[in-house]
C-alpha cells in the first residue's frame, strides 16, 4: 500500500447531493444504480458513508461506500472468534467500491480500496469492530480483493473479510498516503 499518490487534480470528498451522479457510469449497473439513486440517501439516514474522488473537471471518478454492521458470532471463522463473546459482532462494512469505466486499468481501485481502509483502521480507533466485511459482485472483484489478502467467510465465496488485526498490520507496516 505504501506509495499510493492520487493523479494530479484529483480529490477526495464526501458524497454530495450536487455531484454528477447521474453520469458516472462503471459498467456494473448494480453499482451505477447504487450511486445514483441511494447513495446520497443512506448518507442523509446516517446508514453509511460515501466518499468520491473527482476529478479536475469535477466528475466522479470512482467512489466507495462504507458502514457498520454486524455478524453472528458463528459466521466467522474460528481463528477470528477465539476469545470473543458468542453474540453478534461488530464490523465495518465495505458495501461498494467502484472505478469509472472511463478511468479503470489505471490503478484508481487500489487507491480507492487503500483509502477506504485507511477509514475503517481510523474509524475502529472510536467504533471497534472485529472485521471489514465486503460482498464481490464478480470473479473480478473477488480476484481484485483477495490480492489485499481478504479471505472467504466460510460458506459465503464472495463475502469475504479481513480481520481488524490484519488491517492493523497494513496499516503500521505498510502506512498508506492517499493524498489527502
Amino acid at each position: 500500500m505504501s506509495g499510493v499518490k492520487l493523479p494530479g487534480g484529483f480529490r477526495w470528498e464526501r458524497l454530495q447531493r450536487d455531484h454528477p451522479r447521474r453520469q458516472f457510469a462503471s459498467g456494473q449497473p448494480e453499482v451505477d444504480d447504487w450511486l445514483r439513486t441511494k447513495a446520497w440517501q443512506h448518507q442523509n439516514k446516517h446508514l453509511s458513508v460515501t466518499k468520491v474522488l473527482l476529478d479536475q473537471a469535477q466528475q466522479i471518478v470512482g467512489f466507495y461506500t462504507l458502514a457498520t454492521g454486524q455478524v453472528d458470532f458463528g459466521d466467522l471463522p474460528e481463528p477470528l472468534t477465539r476469545h470473543l463473546a458468542r453474540r453478534s459482532l461488530p464490523v465495518a462494512v465495505l458495501e461498494w467500491l467502484d472505478v469509472s469505466a472511463t478511468y479503470q486499468k489505471q490503478g484508481l481501485g487500489r487507491i480507492l480500496l487503500a483509502h477506504s481502509l485507511r477509514d475503517c483502521y481510523e474509524a475502529g480507533g472510536t467504533f471497534p469492530f472485529v472485521a471489514v466485511i465486503l460482498d464481490c459482485l464478480t470473479d473480478a472483484a473477488k480476484s481484485f480483493y483477495r490480492r489485499w489478502d481478504f479471505e472467504e467467510l466460510p460458506g459465503h465465496p464472495y463475502r469475504l473479510f479481513a480481520s481488524y488485526q490484519q488491517l492493523e498490520a497494513m496499516m503500521k507496516d505498510r502506512p498508506v498516503d492517499v493524498g489527502d
